[in-house]
């Protein structure tokens, strides 16, 4: 599959009904995890659909850039949001102009959202309790005191009287359908089943709801497969079936056990497009910019390993910088190739930790910021923070130079900061 353009056609197919309620969920429990950019891809895409509101015609995502004002790698970036969490699918057909389908699903119902097993504590980490709280309020029903009452509710037989005739069926009648979440998940079921005796189950154990309940667990809260046979196990009742609450309970306090009391969260790939710079230069500095800005932490973190899979502690330490200190994703790029370059190819706690606090109190949010600053302060971080760290002018990251090649205005500035190095 070849990269989109802005040429390439797409026609929205819907199976969802968005009305007010609908669009209410999606702006309230939806966007704080996905973000605004991906519901207003959403939201475009049903404005799309023709007055029978069941397909569009063919459109070219030049439309779509118009429309919402942004280029294809951040419409591309929001419909995997959506394809994720389980709002859109996507087809693909190879040809002299691309042609895609984008099939629309309804959100989950307030109930059902607030009761996923991921995307309920996500929602809670990215809101915060206070907020949370106020948010389940708002969509929690109130409680009808009936003991002094009779219910006299007539049955639908005591009005209406069955008669001969046909009956009708119209499979293809459009419902509101939702589509649940797809996770690839690295647990075997099959192993996590194996080691639990047949005696403490029944045959309806391990269902497919129970199964899935399982996936979603073990992939929030990190869980391997013999600690998950262990929650698992303690989490049958007295009929051989899985106590679901006790399951989640389970998984969430051995999480917190693991992790200080904090619970997870998921995060953005890629830095926000809001904090992106302007394209428009082709200059090696520019493309250095492009790069932390598009790529994940953990990615680049990865091709510092010769693409192999990072340590549990250099990735631990990427996700505090993005979930405690939450600096942006470039940002946290600008730092890991900083700390590497100059710190003979070691992520040192301690040391990311003070430098991710200076900028995290200085606001540093662009990409750009991360490196001005490195240059700026790096003198002065030598001194308090890393005393005991050999730095050498040598070992600085490649972008230190750039700039200082291609800004001939800060030059003599620059040349400053770094002749100590």
């Amino acid at each position: 599959m070849r990269n989109i353009l802005p040429a390439d056609t797409y026609k929205v197919f819907n199976k969802a009904f968005i009305e007010n309620r609908e669009k209410d969920i999606l702006v309230s429990l939806y966007q704080p995890i996905i973000g605004v950019t991906a519901i207003n891809l959403y939201l475009t895409l049903t404005n799309d659909l023709r007055d029978d509101k069941i397909e569009s015609d063919y459109l070219s995502h030049q439309h779509l850039m118009g429309l919402m004002l942004v280029n294809l790698d951040t419409i591309v970036e929001a419909r995997k949001k959506l394809e994720a969490i389980g709002l859109l699918k996507t087809f693909f057909r190879e040809d002299t102009v691309n042609n895609y389908i984008y099939v629309l699903y309804a959100p989950l119902s307030a109930s059902d959202f607030l009761n996923h097993p991921i995307l309920n504590v996500v929602l809670y980490n990215n809101l915060g309790k206070i907020e949370y709280e106020n948010l389940v309020s708002k969509y929690r029903t109130k409680k009808i005191n009936t003991k002094e009452f009779e219910d006299i509710t007539t049955s639908f037989d005591k009005v209406f009287t069955s008669v001969n005739g046909y009956a009708f069926e119209n499979p293809d009648i459009a419902s509101d359908k939702t589509r649940k979440i797809v996770i690839e998940s690295n647990i075997d079921i099959n192993l996590i089943i194996s080691g639990i005796p047949n005696r403490m189950t029944s045959p309806k154990c391990f269902n497919k709801e129970t199964i899935d309940l399982i996936i979603y667990l073990a992939y929030i809260y990190k869980i391997d497969n013999l600690n998950m046979q262990g929650l698992v196990r303690n989490a049958i009742n007295e009929k051989g079936m899985i106590d679901k609450d006790e399951l989640r309970d389970s998984a969430r306090n051995f999480y917190q056990f693991e992790n200080n009391g904090k619970l997870p969260t998921l995060i953005y790939n890629k830095q926000p497009e809001y904090l992106k710079e302007i394209e428009g230069s082709n200059s090696n500095l520019a493309k250095m910019i492009y790069t932390f800005e598009n790529v994940s932490p953990y990615e680049f973190l990865k091709s510092s390993y010769n693409n192999a899979e990072p340590t549990n502690r250099d990735k631990k330490i990427i996700e505090s910088l993005m979930i405690d200190q939450k600096l942006p994703p470039g940002v946290v790029n600008v730092l890991i190739d900083y700390v590497l370059k100059t710190n003979n190819k070691k992520l040192n706690k301690e040391y990311i930790e003070a430098i991710a606090g200076q900028w995290r109190r200085l606001n540093i949010e662009t990409v750009k910021e991360a490196m001005d600053i490195c240059r700026k302060e790096h003198k002065k971080l030598n001194k308090t923070i890393a005393k005991k760290v050999e730095i050498k002018k040598d070992n600085l990251p490649e972008w230190f130079d750039k700039e200082q090649k291609e800004n001939k205005e800060n030059i003599e500035e620059i040349e400053e900061l770094l002749k100590d190095f």
